[in-house]
């Protein structure tokens, strides 16, 4: 999951140019994209897009339901589960505890649409709220369908009150700083994958692409999108290089010939555990990018 890219659940004709983005995930948005008043509306389209992409290939169609406490996730689910869409994008997840209880309502819909329980998958934003925010440890054993967190500073500076989640030269402040660090920590220890967040301003390349290279280099695998022009500069940036895969496979080949060894040299340089740990993390993210 490199890109994962939302579109409007109420428009059918990004819904259809969404198949031909180049989006490894296509995230059919029921909330904030959608207003109170086309939720219904967003609904049949979003579960009839589903039904007639369900059995393509790529990308995989996941659907952002309403926050649980909005009182609109469970007609969310309804109406979507039906047509079973590949996963759910969890806004607003206070704690893993949110996710377990997501997860018991699909097991729900599941046995409903005769489908194997597990099948459906679960991504959860993690810092749109504060308590959110504070609570990215607690993901571990939340459910076996998680299989990522991201993190989201829009709602969470109206939440804290926060007049721009930016500096004037671009940074995120110190809360926002926080948010995404603690998203990597409590997908790491979740053993999932750490989805970096939007960036807003979706005509400047350069900047989404520094984004992009800061966010690999932190161990984010991914980033959310909101524009289908987005989406080629996020695959590349999070697609390992040959350069970095051979490098890679040179290391899990030496320790595969010398598994008992802690150390190895390669090329004048030295090699320990850790770095066949994040080898072995590349070549996996080589091989689901191919």
């Amino acid at each position: 999951m490199r890109s994962l890219l939302f579109i409007p659940g109420d428009s059918e004709k990004k819904l259809e140019k969404g198949l031909t983005s180049g989006a490894d995930v296509l995230l059919i948005d029921l909330e904030d994209s959608v207003s109170a008043e086309r939720k219904e509306t967003a609904r049949k389209i979003a579960a009839n897009f589903l039904t007639a992409n369900h059995e393509r290939p790529s990308p995989r169609l996941f659907v952002r339901i309403n926050d649980l406490a909005s009182g609109l996730a469970d007609d969310d689910l309804t109406a979507v589960m039906p047509a079973l869409p590949h996963g759910i994008l969890l806004p607003k997840s206070n704690s893993g505890k949110d996710v377990t209880r997501l997860a018991a309502k699909l097991n729900v819909h599941e046995a409903r649409a005769g489908v194997a329980e597990g099948a459906t998958q679960i991504i959860a934003i993690i810092t749109e709220t504060a308590i959110g925010t504070l609570s990215a440890s607690s993901y571990p054993d939340a459910s076996t369908r998680l299989i990522g967190l991201s993190w989201g500073a829009e709602d969470l500076s109206a939440v804290i009150g926060a007049r721009a989640a930016r500096d004037e030269a671009g940074r995120y402040t110190d809360v926002f700083r926080l948010a995404r660090a603690v998203t990597i920590l409590g997908a790491s220890a979740a053993e999932v994958a750490a989805i970096d967040t939007v960036y807003i301003n979706y005509r400047d390349d350069e900047g989404l692409a520094r984004e992009c290279a800061d966010a690999e280099r932190d161990g984010f695998t991914g980033k959310l999108a909101i524009h289908p022009a987005q989406v080629p500069i996020i695959n590349q940036a999070f697609t390992p290089s040959p350069e970095a895969v051979d490098h890679a496979r040179k290391i899990v080949a030496a320790f595969t010939a010398e598994p008992s060894a802690g150390v190895i040299g390669i090329d004048g340089q030295m090699f320990d555990r850790p770095h066949l740990r994040r080898a072995e993390r590349l070549i996996a993210r080589a091989g689901s990018a191919s």
